[in-house]
């Protein structure tokens, strides 16, 4: 007998409670079991009813969605998407919940509710279903705390002076990821060293209020600089932009040496903001044979379309395996079109970013 999804909805808006119920309880694979007024309710909810995935609010009364979240990663670890407003203050939020254990977010626009609150159906949709039947996935022993300071030193494997990857030398290494990704660049920009001798583009997809605060979270994480891309951002060894939300961000070249970061709305209707395709199509095309494509986990196949190019211009390539990935959508498109140099596990992948530079 074919098992429906469990659904659990903890919000304290009686409002977003009936709009998600709504969004999602006539879709055949899916059974919501319940919905919770707040974090409290919610934790008792989680234990009784062994819900697949939970919808949780950041902000709530008596417990508020931060709170319930550490309670039920420590008693019963269910996988977990954030409902989020998409203000800084509730970006910050909703990155403290991915470090403690949230799988993702669902961004709410609060302006204009009943018109955006169905915009945000597609994608709650293909999320629950994504990481549903998904394991949980497992926590790196040396994964480094959102509040601590301290880089652990890395230790890539060491590659053999025949392998392929050790001539040639890489100027840019540009990462895509979706689903999951946040917390998967936090298992791998750490430990590139401060002297790392190319420069980073990360193209995450990720709401216009998220990329700053993410950025800033992630340069106090790290031993090389990061911070999210501004116009005309030159590119640089030991830097690591993050490509803005609601924007596409590219390279460009100016005279022989000289490489940039031009950001804008071109084209105005594409689905992903940023789009990853369109960020390593242009890596590929100003650093031809020089550059490193990395696609993470996430939905869908933005990014094939980018590491092909990346590929075909004589660069190096990287995808996450399927094991390690929240979601195995975007890497395994990769996988499928058969240009991806190396598939290996997320606590390998800075190691082998370290070692191909």
């Amino acid at each position: 007998m074919y098992k429906k999804i469990k659904v659990l909805i903890v919000d304290d808006s009686a409002f977003m409670r009936k709009a998600i119920k709504g969004m999602i309880a006539d879709d055949p694979d899916i059974e919501v079991v319940g919905a919770a007024r707040d974090g409290m309710e919610g934790v008792d909810m989680v234990m009784t009813l062994s819900p697949d995935v939970v919808t949780l609010d950041v902000e709530m009364p008596r417990m508020n969605g931060l709170e319930a979240l550490k309670i039920i990663m420590g008693k019963k670890p269910t996988h977990v998407l954030m409902l989020s407003s998409l203000t800084t203050e509730d970006a910050k939020a909703t990155l403290d919940a991915l470090d403690i254990g949230a799988v993702d977010y669902i961004p709410k626009n609060l302006d204009n509710l009943s018109f955006n609150i169905v915009r945000i159906k597609e994608d709650l949709l293909l999320k629950i279903k994504a990481v549903a039947r998904r394991p949980m996935p497992r926590k790196r022993k040396d994964v480094i705390e959102p509040v601590a300071h301290h880089v652990p030193e890395v230790h890539p494997v060491v590659v053999p002076a025949h392998d392929k990857f050790v001539s040639g030398k890489i100027a840019i290494i540009a990462i895509g990821a979706s689903t999951g990704g946040p917390k998967a660049l936090q298992d791998i920009l750490p430990y590139m060293p401060k002297d790392m001798p190319a420069g980073m583009l990360i193209i995450q997809h990720m709401p216009k209020a998220f990329t700053g605060p993410f950025a800033e979270r992630m340069n106090g994480l790290c031993k090389i600089e990061v911070r999210e891309a501004k116009q005309g951002d030159v590119i640089k060894p030991g830097l690591a932009l993050i490509a803005p939300g609601g924007f596409q961000t590219r390279t460009i070249k100016k005279g022989v040496f000289d490489f940039y970061i031009d950001i804008n709305d071109v084209p105005h209707d594409s689905i992903y903001k940023p789009c990853v395709d369109i960020s390593l199509t242009s890596v590929a095309n100003t650093y031809p044979g020089r550059c490193m494509g990395v696609i993470l986990t996430g939905m869908g196949h933005d990014g094939r379309d980018g590491i092909r190019a990346i590929k075909e211009t004589g660069g190096k390539t990287i995808a996450q395996d399927e094991e390690t990935c929240i979601v195995y959508g975007m890497p395994k498109a990769v996988v499928d079109d058969g240009t991806a140099d190396k598939v290996v596990p997320l606590e390998s992948i800075a190691g082998e970013i370290v070692n191909m530079v």
